[in-house]
Protein backbone atom coordinates (compact mmCIF):
# COMPACT_ATOMS: atom_id res chain seq x y z
CA UNK A 1 0.00 0.00 0.00
CA UNK A 2 1.31 3.40 -0.99
CA UNK A 3 2.41 5.72 1.90
CA UNK A 4 0.60 8.28 3.48
CA UNK A 5 1.50 12.10 1.99
CA UNK A 6 3.65 13.24 4.27
CA UNK A 7 3.86 16.73 5.40
CA UNK A 8 6.20 19.45 6.13
CA UNK A 9 6.51 23.34 6.73
CA UNK A 10 8.22 26.27 6.39
CA UNK A 11 10.15 27.20 9.63
CA UNK A 12 9.54 31.03 9.87
CA UNK A 13 12.86 31.60 11.20
CA UNK A 14 13.55 34.83 9.04
CA UNK A 15 11.47 37.90 9.30
CA UNK A 16 8.58 38.81 7.22
CA UNK A 17 6.47 35.93 7.18
CA UNK A 18 6.17 33.54 4.14
CA UNK A 19 4.34 36.17 2.14
CA UNK A 20 6.49 39.81 0.86
CA UNK A 21 3.29 41.55 1.69
CA UNK A 22 2.39 44.73 4.18
CA UNK A 23 -0.95 42.26 5.40
CA UNK A 24 -0.84 41.46 8.85
CA UNK A 25 0.78 38.04 9.66
CA UNK A 26 0.60 36.77 13.15
CA UNK A 27 3.75 35.32 12.68
CA UNK A 28 6.68 35.46 14.44
CA UNK A 29 10.59 34.67 13.50
CA UNK A 30 11.66 34.62 17.04
CA UNK A 31 12.55 31.05 18.85
CA UNK A 32 9.97 31.35 21.38
CA UNK A 33 7.22 31.48 18.64
CA UNK A 34 8.59 28.57 16.56
CA UNK A 35 9.49 26.18 19.57
CA UNK A 36 5.78 26.52 20.20
CA UNK A 37 4.91 25.99 16.24
CA UNK A 38 7.26 22.92 15.67
CA UNK A 39 5.39 21.23 18.73
CA UNK A 40 2.04 22.77 17.76
CA UNK A 41 2.89 21.59 13.91
CA UNK A 42 4.27 17.49 15.17
CA UNK A 43 0.96 17.24 17.17
CA UNK A 44 -1.11 18.45 13.82
CA UNK A 45 0.69 15.90 10.95
CA UNK A 46 3.59 17.74 10.24
CA UNK A 47 6.47 15.06 10.05
CA UNK A 48 9.12 17.51 8.45
CA UNK A 49 10.31 21.04 9.10
CA UNK A 50 12.36 23.38 7.05
CA UNK A 51 14.45 26.39 8.10
CA UNK A 52 15.19 28.71 5.62
CA UNK A 53 18.63 30.00 4.95
CA UNK A 54 19.32 34.01 4.19
CA UNK A 55 22.97 35.09 5.94
CA UNK A 56 22.16 39.20 5.43
CA UNK A 57 18.96 41.70 5.58
CA UNK A 58 17.43 41.07 1.90
CA UNK A 59 14.21 41.50 0.22
CA UNK A 60 11.44 42.06 3.17
CA UNK A 61 13.41 39.56 5.69
CA UNK A 62 15.33 42.09 7.53
CA UNK A 63 16.23 39.65 10.58
CA UNK A 64 17.62 35.51 10.26
CA UNK A 65 18.56 33.01 12.62
CA UNK A 66 21.25 30.97 11.19
CA UNK A 67 19.67 27.48 9.51
CA UNK A 68 21.63 24.51 11.42
CA UNK A 69 21.72 26.47 14.83
CA UNK A 70 18.52 26.75 14.45
CA UNK A 71 17.37 23.39 13.27
CA UNK A 72 19.02 21.73 16.15
CA UNK A 73 17.30 23.89 19.01
CA UNK A 74 13.48 22.75 17.08
CA UNK A 75 14.87 18.96 17.16
CA UNK A 76 15.58 19.18 20.65
CA UNK A 77 12.22 21.11 21.59
CA UNK A 78 10.63 18.14 19.92
CA UNK A 79 10.16 14.38 20.07
CA UNK A 80 8.89 13.24 16.45
CA UNK A 81 9.69 16.16 14.14
CA UNK A 82 12.58 15.63 11.34
CA UNK A 83 14.21 19.08 10.96
CA UNK A 84 15.92 19.90 7.32
CA UNK A 85 18.56 22.67 7.36
CA UNK A 86 18.91 24.67 4.42
CA UNK A 87 22.56 24.98 3.37
CA UNK A 88 24.85 26.36 1.01
CA UNK A 89 28.27 24.53 -0.49
CA UNK A 90 30.79 27.46 -0.54
CA UNK A 91 29.87 28.41 2.50
CA UNK A 92 30.07 25.72 4.34
CA UNK A 93 32.89 22.41 3.78
CA UNK A 94 31.14 19.34 3.53
CA UNK A 95 33.48 18.14 6.37
CA UNK A 96 32.33 20.23 8.76
CA UNK A 97 28.64 20.31 8.06
CA UNK A 98 28.80 16.27 8.23
CA UNK A 99 30.30 16.97 11.32
CA UNK A 100 27.80 19.05 12.80
CA UNK A 101 24.94 16.82 11.34
CA UNK A 102 25.93 13.94 12.77
CA UNK A 103 26.16 15.31 16.17
CA UNK A 104 22.91 16.69 15.51
CA UNK A 105 21.28 13.58 14.59
CA UNK A 106 22.73 11.52 17.42
CA UNK A 107 20.94 14.36 20.02
CA UNK A 108 18.20 14.20 18.33
CA UNK A 109 17.64 10.15 17.52
CA UNK A 110 17.92 10.43 13.85
CA UNK A 111 15.90 13.36 13.01
CA UNK A 112 18.66 15.63 11.15
CA UNK A 113 18.51 16.16 7.49
CA UNK A 114 19.77 18.51 5.16
CA UNK A 115 18.21 20.64 1.85
CA UNK A 116 21.22 21.61 -0.14
CA UNK A 117 21.03 25.01 -1.82
CA UNK A 118 23.34 25.41 -4.74
CA UNK A 119 22.77 29.35 -4.81
CA UNK A 120 20.67 32.14 -6.01
CA UNK A 121 21.79 35.41 -3.83
CA UNK A 122 25.11 36.26 -5.71
CA UNK A 123 25.06 39.09 -3.33
CA UNK A 124 25.54 36.34 -0.45
CA UNK A 125 28.47 35.34 -1.66
CA UNK A 126 30.26 37.95 -3.18
CA UNK A 127 29.55 40.17 -0.07
CA UNK A 128 31.41 37.47 1.75
CA UNK A 129 34.43 37.23 -0.34
CA UNK A 130 33.66 34.16 -1.64
CA UNK A 131 33.55 33.18 -5.54
CA UNK A 132 29.73 33.67 -7.64
CA UNK A 133 30.28 30.90 -9.97
CA UNK A 134 28.15 30.11 -13.00
CA UNK A 135 24.76 28.31 -12.86
CA UNK A 136 25.82 24.40 -14.06
CA UNK A 137 28.87 24.85 -12.06
CA UNK A 138 27.43 25.84 -8.60
CA UNK A 139 25.30 22.66 -9.49
CA UNK A 140 28.34 20.33 -9.96
CA UNK A 141 29.79 21.68 -7.07
CA UNK A 142 26.69 20.49 -4.90
CA UNK A 143 26.59 17.32 -6.64
CA UNK A 144 30.40 17.06 -4.56
CA UNK A 145 29.43 18.35 -1.86
CA UNK A 146 26.27 15.49 -1.58
CA UNK A 147 28.68 12.73 -2.13
CA UNK A 148 31.51 14.12 0.66
CA UNK A 149 28.40 14.10 3.01
CA UNK A 150 27.18 10.35 2.55
CA UNK A 151 30.72 9.29 2.70
CA UNK A 152 31.75 11.10 5.80
CA UNK A 153 28.31 9.52 7.71
CA UNK A 154 28.43 5.81 6.17
CA UNK A 155 32.58 5.10 5.73
CA UNK A 156 35.05 5.22 8.64
CA UNK A 157 37.91 5.87 5.89
CA UNK A 158 36.07 8.56 3.77
CA UNK A 159 38.06 8.76 0.36
CA UNK A 160 36.93 11.38 -1.94
CA UNK A 161 39.10 13.18 -4.91
CA UNK A 162 37.31 15.63 -6.57
CA UNK A 163 37.28 19.13 -8.62
CA UNK A 164 36.21 21.02 -5.65
CA UNK A 165 36.92 18.77 -2.80
CA UNK A 166 39.17 16.18 -1.60
CA UNK A 167 38.76 13.64 1.69
CA UNK A 168 41.67 11.62 2.67
CA UNK A 169 41.16 8.54 5.12
CA UNK A 170 38.82 10.88 6.87
CA UNK A 171 37.19 9.67 9.84
CA UNK A 172 33.88 11.04 12.01
CA UNK A 173 33.07 9.86 15.54
CA UNK A 174 30.14 9.66 16.45
CA UNK A 175 28.14 8.57 12.78
CA UNK A 176 24.88 9.93 12.51
CA UNK A 177 22.10 7.15 13.17
CA UNK A 178 21.68 4.44 10.55
CA UNK A 179 18.54 2.46 10.10
CA UNK A 180 17.54 -0.04 7.02
CA UNK A 181 15.11 2.74 5.81
CA UNK A 182 17.47 5.67 6.95
CA UNK A 183 20.89 4.82 6.42
CA UNK A 184 22.02 7.95 7.17
CA UNK A 185 20.46 11.72 7.62
CA UNK A 186 18.06 12.42 4.66
CA UNK A 187 19.69 14.84 1.61
CA UNK A 188 17.16 16.98 -0.06
CA UNK A 189 17.54 19.64 -2.96
CA UNK A 190 15.93 21.75 -5.03
CA UNK A 191 15.89 23.41 -8.39
CA UNK A 192 14.20 23.85 -11.74
CA UNK A 193 16.67 23.71 -14.16
CA UNK A 194 18.06 20.78 -16.17
CA UNK A 195 21.14 20.63 -14.17
CA UNK A 196 19.16 20.37 -10.20
CA UNK A 197 17.06 17.65 -12.20
CA UNK A 198 20.12 15.87 -13.33
CA UNK A 199 21.37 16.22 -9.62
CA UNK A 200 18.56 14.89 -8.12
CA UNK A 201 18.76 11.76 -10.64
CA UNK A 202 22.31 10.68 -9.55
CA UNK A 203 22.13 11.38 -5.76
CA UNK A 204 19.53 13.45 -3.23
CA UNK A 205 17.31 11.46 -1.89
CA UNK A 206 14.39 14.25 -2.39
CA UNK A 207 13.61 16.65 -5.29
CA UNK A 208 11.65 19.67 -3.87
CA UNK A 209 9.79 21.16 -6.77
CA UNK A 210 8.61 25.04 -6.51
CA UNK A 211 5.14 26.07 -6.80
CA UNK A 212 3.41 24.08 -9.43
CA UNK A 213 0.15 23.13 -10.96
CA UNK A 214 -0.67 20.25 -12.38
CA UNK A 215 0.85 19.59 -15.27
CA UNK A 216 3.84 21.61 -14.37
CA UNK A 217 4.85 19.07 -11.59
CA UNK A 218 3.62 15.92 -13.80
CA UNK A 219 6.39 16.93 -16.17
CA UNK A 220 9.19 17.46 -13.43
CA UNK A 221 8.39 14.39 -11.46
CA UNK A 222 8.35 12.18 -15.25
CA UNK A 223 12.03 14.23 -15.79
CA UNK A 224 13.75 13.43 -12.59
CA UNK A 225 12.33 9.32 -12.38
CA UNK A 226 13.87 9.22 -16.13
CA UNK A 227 17.33 10.60 -15.09
CA UNK A 228 17.20 8.93 -11.92
CA UNK A 229 16.34 5.07 -13.35
CA UNK A 230 19.72 6.01 -16.19
CA UNK A 231 21.73 5.47 -12.61
CA UNK A 232 19.80 3.21 -11.03
CA UNK A 233 18.75 5.49 -7.77
CA UNK A 234 15.31 6.16 -6.22
CA UNK A 235 14.36 9.78 -5.15
CA UNK A 236 10.91 10.82 -3.53
CA UNK A 237 9.34 14.50 -4.38
CA UNK A 238 8.63 17.16 -2.08
CA UNK A 239 6.21 20.26 -3.56
CA UNK A 240 5.62 23.56 -2.41
CA UNK A 241 2.97 25.35 -1.77
CA UNK A 242 1.18 27.83 0.43
CA UNK A 243 -2.16 27.24 1.84
CA UNK A 244 -5.11 29.43 2.51
CA UNK A 245 -7.53 27.34 3.84
CA UNK A 246 -10.44 28.49 5.50
CA UNK A 247 -14.68 27.95 5.89
CA UNK A 248 -15.41 29.26 2.44
CA UNK A 249 -13.90 29.10 -1.05
CA UNK A 250 -15.06 33.10 -1.21
CA UNK A 251 -12.56 33.43 2.62
CA UNK A 252 -9.69 32.10 0.71
CA UNK A 253 -9.79 34.07 -2.18
CA UNK A 254 -10.18 37.25 -0.45
CA UNK A 255 -7.23 36.44 1.82
CA UNK A 256 -5.13 35.86 -1.04
CA UNK A 257 -6.20 38.96 -2.92
CA UNK A 258 -5.60 41.28 0.12
CA UNK A 259 -1.85 39.45 -0.03
CA UNK A 260 -1.22 40.06 -2.96
CA UNK A 261 -2.86 43.76 -3.17
CA UNK A 262 -0.62 44.64 0.00
CA UNK A 263 2.08 42.98 -1.76
CA UNK A 264 5.75 45.06 -0.99
CA UNK A 265 6.30 46.14 -4.27
CA UNK A 266 10.14 47.57 -3.84
CA UNK A 267 10.99 43.90 -2.11
CA UNK A 268 9.27 41.21 -4.65
CA UNK A 269 10.68 43.47 -7.47
CA UNK A 270 13.83 43.29 -6.43
CA UNK A 271 13.90 39.83 -5.40
CA UNK A 272 12.20 39.05 -8.63
CA UNK A 273 15.23 40.53 -10.31
CA UNK A 274 17.97 38.75 -8.42
CA UNK A 275 16.13 35.10 -8.43
CA UNK A 276 15.35 35.60 -12.57
CA UNK A 277 18.48 36.85 -13.21
CA UNK A 278 19.66 33.27 -12.01
CA UNK A 279 17.00 31.31 -13.34
CA UNK A 280 17.36 32.58 -17.09
CA UNK A 281 21.28 31.94 -16.37
CA UNK A 282 20.96 28.70 -17.38
CA UNK A 283 21.46 27.14 -21.16
CA UNK A 284 17.45 26.38 -21.66
CA UNK A 285 15.99 29.08 -19.83
CA UNK A 286 14.43 26.38 -17.51
CA UNK A 287 15.70 27.60 -13.67
CA UNK A 288 14.33 28.51 -11.03
CA UNK A 289 11.67 31.42 -10.87
CA UNK A 290 12.45 32.03 -14.94
CA UNK A 291 8.81 32.16 -15.81
CA UNK A 292 7.48 33.57 -12.82
CA UNK A 293 4.98 36.01 -12.51
CA UNK A 294 4.72 39.17 -9.95
CA UNK A 295 1.77 37.75 -8.30
CA UNK A 296 3.31 34.32 -8.26
CA UNK A 297 6.57 35.96 -6.31
CA UNK A 298 4.98 37.63 -3.31
CA UNK A 299 5.53 34.00 -2.31
CA UNK A 300 8.78 33.67 -2.73
CA UNK A 301 8.77 29.67 -4.32
CA UNK A 302 5.54 30.44 -6.14
CA UNK A 303 3.91 28.66 -3.49
CA UNK A 304 0.36 30.15 -4.65
CA UNK A 305 0.62 27.89 -8.24
CA UNK A 306 -0.17 24.96 -6.13
CA UNK A 307 -3.29 25.85 -5.78
CA UNK A 308 -3.60 24.78 -1.85
CA UNK A 309 -6.39 27.80 -1.65
CA UNK A 310 -10.34 27.02 -0.41
CA UNK A 311 -12.38 24.90 1.63
CA UNK A 312 -10.54 22.21 3.74
CA UNK A 313 -12.03 19.74 1.05
CA UNK A 314 -11.25 21.54 -2.21
CA UNK A 315 -7.56 21.93 -0.80
CA UNK A 316 -7.40 17.68 0.61
CA UNK A 317 -8.63 16.69 -3.14
CA UNK A 318 -6.04 18.67 -4.51
CA UNK A 319 -3.12 17.29 -2.08
CA UNK A 320 -4.53 13.92 -2.96
CA UNK A 321 -4.20 14.30 -6.83
CA UNK A 322 -0.77 15.90 -5.96
CA UNK A 323 -0.09 12.37 -4.47
CA UNK A 324 -1.38 10.30 -7.19
CA UNK A 325 0.88 12.48 -10.09
CA UNK A 326 3.73 11.72 -7.45
CA UNK A 327 4.13 14.02 -4.16
CA UNK A 328 5.18 12.03 -1.64
CA UNK A 329 5.23 15.33 0.74
CA UNK A 330 3.90 18.93 0.55
CA UNK A 331 6.18 21.52 1.78
CA UNK A 332 3.45 24.11 3.27
CA UNK A 333 3.83 28.10 4.25
CA UNK A 334 1.24 29.89 6.25
CA UNK A 335 -0.22 33.09 6.72
CA UNK A 336 -0.77 33.12 10.46
CA UNK A 337 1.18 29.42 11.10
CA UNK A 338 -0.16 28.58 14.43
CA UNK A 339 -3.84 29.10 13.65
CA UNK A 340 -3.42 27.93 10.46
CA UNK A 341 -1.25 24.71 11.77
CA UNK A 342 -3.76 24.21 13.65
CA UNK A 343 -6.66 24.56 11.07
CA UNK A 344 -4.96 22.24 8.90
CA UNK A 345 -4.44 19.60 10.95
CA UNK A 346 -8.08 19.58 12.38
CA UNK A 347 -10.16 20.29 9.44
CA UNK A 348 -7.88 19.45 6.19
CA UNK A 349 -5.98 16.37 7.41
CA UNK A 350 -8.65 13.85 8.24
CA UNK A 351 -10.02 15.03 4.70
CA UNK A 352 -6.79 13.98 3.19
CA UNK A 353 -6.62 10.73 4.84
CA UNK A 354 -10.17 9.70 3.59
CA UNK A 355 -9.38 10.53 0.41
CA UNK A 356 -6.39 8.55 0.32
CA UNK A 357 -7.86 5.32 1.61
CA UNK A 358 -10.28 5.70 -1.94
CA UNK A 359 -6.79 6.87 -3.76
CA UNK A 360 -5.31 3.35 -2.56
CA UNK A 361 -8.19 1.04 -3.10
CA UNK A 362 -8.97 2.31 -6.65
CA UNK A 363 -5.31 1.68 -7.70
CA UNK A 364 -5.55 -1.32 -6.07
CA UNK A 365 -8.51 -2.37 -8.23
CA UNK A 366 -7.46 -3.95 -11.79
CA UNK A 367 -9.81 -2.85 -14.39
CA UNK A 368 -12.40 -5.37 -15.27
CA UNK A 369 -11.23 -7.61 -18.56
CA UNK A 370 -12.82 -5.69 -21.48
CA UNK A 371 -13.91 -2.64 -19.76
CA UNK A 372 -11.53 -0.81 -22.89
CA UNK A 373 -12.89 -2.70 -25.72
Amino acid sequence: MPAPLKFAYWVPNVSGGLVTSRIEQRTDWGYDYNRELAVLAENNGFEYALTQVRYTASYGAAYQHESTGFSLALLLATQRLKVIAAVHPGLWHPGVLAKFVASADVLSGGRAAVNVVSGWFKDEFTGLGEPWLEHDERYRRSEEFIRVLKELWTNDSAEFRGDFYRIHDFDIKPKPLSTPDRPHPEVFQGGNSTAARKLAGRVSDWYFSNGKDFDGFSEQVAEVRGYAAEHDHHVRFGLNGFVIARDTEAEARDVLREIVDKADVQAVEGFRSAVQQAGRSTSDKKGMWADSEFADLVQYNDGFRTGLIGTPEQIARRAVEYKRRGADLLLLGFLHYHEDVEYFGREVLPIIRELEKELDATAATPEPVGSFS
